[in-house]
């Protein structure tokens, strides 16, 4: 089993900047693609980011292309999504999910989920 927690979450202005943490525990995740969604309040859950089980693939949806990062560190055992430029329209919970199979990450399909941290842009 793999539990995941998210931090680094937290009240910015538009413009500004923040870090989203997603540390594994219980197994090592570094065979596993990791991806981060969000969902918006009465919006479904959308896509953000995603990266391969070594780090040289990534993937981003187009609303956050150029703005956000997604990278890991296989010997901390997590994955990090630097936001910059952020607006009040990236306002939602962050998740982070795991899963062996990239393509179902890229999917939003995962076997393991995390409880999701609230980023919230005001304008």
């Amino acid at each position: 089993q793999v539990q995941l927690v998210e931090s680094g979450g937290g009240l910015v202005q538009a413009g500004g900047s923040l870090r989203l943490s997603c540390a594994a525990a219980g197994r090592t995740v570094s065979s596993y693609a990791m991806g981060w969604f969000r969902q918006a309040p009465g919006k479904e859950r959308e896509f953000v980011a995603d990266i391969s089980w070594s780090g040289y693939s990534t993937y981003y949806a187009d609303s956050v292309k150029g703005r956000f990062t997604i990278s890991r560190d296989s010997g901390k055992n997590t994955v990090y999504l630097q936001m910059n430029s952020l607006k009040p329209e990236d306002t939602a919970v962050y998740y982070c999910a795991a899963d062996e199979d990239y393509r179902r990450i890229n999917r939003g399909i995962g076997d393991y989920w995390g409880q999701g941290t609230q980023v919230t842009v005001s304008s």
